[in-house]
């Protein structure tokens, strides 16, 4: 599966962006997806992760209750809606498809990877 990120920009803090992750190439219905990002001179980290059907959502504590995950297999296409942004959630976004819909925080759970997208949320 190939995949195409995008939405990312430059956005005041307390604004909002909403990332989108086009796939192609593969069902997507059959991938578990997650979003990843990395900022400057920091690993890449875990943000969210969404199964095949989006029933199940896990994020990471730093984008609790700002950050939404969302999928529309009628479209291909995997979303962040990111609320309220922070300078500290400046960073390269990466959108992530596992095989066997797996889905976990780890970034080895995933065999796919977008090109990445970036945000920057100025104070």
């Amino acid at each position: 599966v190939q995949l195409q990120a995008s939405g990312g920009g430059l956005v005041q803090a307390g604004g909002s962006l909403r990332l989108s992750c086009a796939a192609s190439g593969r069902t997507f219905s059959s991938y578990g997806m997650g979003w990843f990002r990395q900022a400057p001179g920091k690993e890449r980290e875990f943000v969210a992760s969404i199964t095949r059907t989006g029933s199940t959502t896990v994020y990471a504590d730093s984008v609790k209750g700002r950050f939404t995950i969302s999928r529309d297999n009628a479209k291909d296409t995997v979303y962040l809606q990111m609320n309220s942004l922070k300078p500290e959630d400046t960073a390269v976004y990466y959108c992530a498809a596992a095989n066997y819909g797996l889905t976990s925080r780890q970034e080895k759970t995933y065999g796919y990877w977008g090109q990445g997208t970036l945000v920057t949320v100025s104070s």
